[in-house]
Parts: structure tokens; C-alpha cells; sequence
């Protein structure tokens, strides 16, 4: 059909084809109603009325427009076509698959050419007719189905829109601060079509300069990609087979996965995520497929807050300031070593491969720097956890120099 022939073949066939035809039309509808209920297993109910009585309208209707058609071939055909986008919208509002629709609309083509050509062979219509109406026939066939399709596609495309904001907004309250009530989540996650796990941990995602695409996660994991940082929720991470299901859909980004915890608890293992995915940005932590922050506590409770490390290494290091930066590298290395080993000078030799005796001369300057305080056991603790931390960031031990206590 072009907008110079809005009827197509239409066109082309007698005009008073549709009148010969007319009376045939019931038995046709009839005998497509019967291979529809015999050849299509979801339209086979016998015993329920209602359903056979729609699927009788349905060809009926079909079969009525291919005769209006064959009538007025210019007639508007958008009020039918907006008839077959309802019955396509209506079929994805009931959660069925168009197939079966679809498999229908082409038998019900198939029976009709078979019905008219028999009808040819009786010389009932005269012969040159059937290669027009063939032609009108599927071209409705075709249009029909379009727009269905189009129906379909449409309440789907609707229905996923409305799921998936949801489905944010059960990402919201699963790591609201203060926490959201059971019944709550529970009602919004039944509207979300996602089942209530009894634990969950959050992951959260660099979508930086690396990024390349927005990752498709299974629906089992809720996800929202238009914050920063991107949010993954994994229900029942403990779960065979869950932490490598997100790294693979998240390969290729940074990626943070919090601790496990409980329903309500959603936004500690997001707070966790964060921190330990800006750690790897600061390179602290690995530049892994995924880093769990679980295998980390440790390095996320020294650097929580790094004006606090840099205050209590200015606080505990303070004699170190005396000492030109090059030796104070050295001397730094060499206190955390001796803490580290339990004040065994010559393991610490080993770990640092320099001579024992070296070790005992700055052990010496040590002891001369820090006097008593180097033999307190509760200020060796705080100077093994502010040299611990300052390790972590890079070895930085200017960062502090300036901290005025």
C-alpha cells in the first residue's frame, strides 16, 4: 500500500466480489474456529464458554474487516488497526506470549485461501480473482498482525518501564538510613516481582571513565544504574554461584561488593561498598574483577576517615618531623617492621634485607627520638595502627607533617 493507493489490492479485485463472497463467510469462520481449538493447545477449552465465544469474535472480527475491506478498499483502516493494538495490549496485560495469537491469525489465512480456492475449483468464482484476493488477504493478514504487535510492544515495553521503577525504588528502601519496615519492603518487592531473600549484600559500581555500557544483571539482582555510585543488590550473596553472577555482569568496571547482612541493614553494606570501591580508586585495594569488602575489614577500619590517621600519626610520630624526609621514610619502615615482629631485630633484618646491625643503629636513633614512649605498649599499638595506614595510602608520611594538634 503506498499514500498514492491507500487501498492496495484491494484495488484490484471486482468490485462486487465481497457480495459473492458474504455467504460463504459463516461456514469459513466456522471451519477456522475448529483448526484454531484443534491445532493450538491454549485456545483448546471446551468447557469454558466465555473463552470460545472470544475466540469466535475474534475471527469474526477479522473476517468482517477482510469483507468491509474488499467493499471500500479506501476506507479508513486505522479505527481496526487500533482494534488489533487493543487485543495485542490486552494479550500482554494477561501475561501471554503473542505466539499463540499470531499462529492463529496465519492459520485463520490459511484456511480462508484453502475455503475460496475450493470454491474457484466449484466455479463458484471465476479463476482470475484468486491472485488478487490472495494478495488482499495477506496484506490483512500482515497488517493485522502488526498491529498486534504493536499493542504488545507497547503495554510490554509500559509494563517493564513501571517494573523496573519499582524496582529502583525497592533499591531506595532496601539501603534507606534509617532503615524501612518489612512490611514495607515486603509490599513494594511483591509489586516488584522479586522474591524476599534473608540476607543481601549491596555492591556498588564505578560507572567512570571506564565505562563502556550499562550491564545487564539477571532479575534476581535489583540494580540502578542512574546513581552514583551504580548500586547492585544481590540477594543471598552466600549463595553457589552469586559473587561470580555480578562480577560477570560487571566485568570490565570497578565494582565493590559489602558485607552480607540482614534485610534491614541494606545501607551498611552500601556505606561498606562505597568506601572500599573508593579505596581501589585510590589504588589501596586491589583493581580486581570485584573486591569483597569482607576480605578487607581490616584496611576499611584504618582508613575510614584519613584526617583521623593523619592526626594520630602526628600525635604518636611527632618525633619523626625532626628527621629529614629520606632517613624518616626509613626510620618509619623500620619501627612498623620491629612492631610488626614482635621487637626481633634480626627478623626484622630479614623482612627489610638489610644487615642486622643496621637495624640496631636505627633502632638506636629510634629510641633516642621517642624516648619511654617507645617501650608503651598502648603507644606502640598507636603507632603500629597510624604506620600501618600511612603504608596503606602509598607509604605517605608527609601527609601528616602539617597537622596541627
Amino acid at each position: 500500500m503506498t499514500e498514492d493507493d491507500p487501498g492496495g489490492p484491494f484495488n484490484a479485485l471486482p468490485p462486487d466480489l465481497h457480495r459473492h463472497l458474504r455467504p460463504f463467510f459463516a461456514d469459513i469462520a466456522e471451519e477456522v474456529v475448529r483448526a484454531i481449538q484443534t491445532e493450538i493447545p491454549e485456545y483448546a477449552r471446551p468447557a469454558d464458554d466465555a473463552y470460545l465465544q472470544g475466540v469466535h469474535r475474534g475471527v469474526d472480527h477479522a473476517l468482517r474487516g477482510l469483507l468491509e475491506r474488499m467493499a471500500e478498499p479506501d476506507t479508513d483502516w486505522e479505527p481496526v488497526k487500533a482494534t488489533y493494538r487493543r487485543i495485542g495490549r490486552g494479550e500482554a496485560e494477561e501475561g501471554r506470549s503473542l505466539d499463540s495469537f499470531q499462529w492463529a491469525l496465519r492459520l485463520g489465512a490459511r484456511v480462508t485461501w484453502r475455503r475460496v480456492n475450493a470454491l474457484v475449483d466449484a466455479d463458484l468464482l471465476p479463476r482470475n480473482v484468486l491472485a488478487a484476493f490472495g494478495e488482499a488477504l495477506f496484506l490483512h493478514l500482515d497488517e493485522m498482525a502488526a498491529a498486534t504487535t504493536a499493542g504488545y510492544t507497547e503495554a510490554r515495553l509500559r509494563e517493564a518501564g513501571e517494573l523496573q521503577q519499582r524496582r529502583s525504588r525497592l533499591v531506595d528502601l532496601l539501603t534507606a538510613d534509617p532503615p524501612a519496615s518489612a512490611e514495607a519492603i515486603a509490599e513494594l518487592a511483591h509489586s516488584a516481582r522479586w522474591p524476599v531473600p534473608r540476607a543481601l549484600a549491596v555492591v556498588a559500581v564505578d560507572q567512570g571513565p571506564r565505562r563502556v555500557r550499562q550491564p545487564i544483571v539477571a532479575p534476581e539482582f535489583l540494580s540502578r544504574f542512574d546513581v552514583t555510585p551504580a548500586v547492585v543488590v544481590v540477594p543471598d550473596p552466600e549463595g553457589p554461584g552469586r559473587a561470580r553472577a555480578v562480577a560477570a555482569a560487571l566485568h570490565g568496571l570497578r565494582a565493590a561488593m559489602g558485607p552480607t547482612v540482614a534485610l534491614h541493614e541494606g545501607a551498611r553494606s552500601l556505606r561498606w561498598a562505597a568506601q572500599g570501591l573508593d579505596l581501589v580508586r585510590r589504588g589501596v585495594l586491589p583493581d580486581a574483577e570485584m573486591v569483597r569488602c569482607q576480605d578487607h575489614l581490616a584496611t576499611l577500619l584504618l582508613l575510614r576517615d584519613d584526617t583521623l590517621i593523619d592526626a594520630l600519626a602526628a600525635q604518636r610520630l611527632r618525633p619523626l618531623k625532626r628527621i629529614r624526609p629520606p632517613q624518616r621514610e626509613r626510620l618509619a619502615e623500620t619501627l612498623l617492621s620491629w612492631l610488626q615482629c614482635g621487637h626481633n631485630a634480626s627478623e626484622v633484618a630479614v623482612r627489610l634485607a638489610v644487615h642486622p646491625q643496621t637495624v640496631r643503629y636505627r633502632l638506636r636513633q629510634l629510641d633516642d627520638l621517642f624516648g619511654a614512649q617507645l617501650h608503651d605498649r598502648a603507644v606502640q599499638f598507636e603507632m603500629q595502627l597510624a604506620l600501618r595506614a600511612l603504608e596503606l595510602r602509598g607509604g605517605a608520611m608527609t601527609s601528616w607533617t602539617d597537622v596541627q594538634l
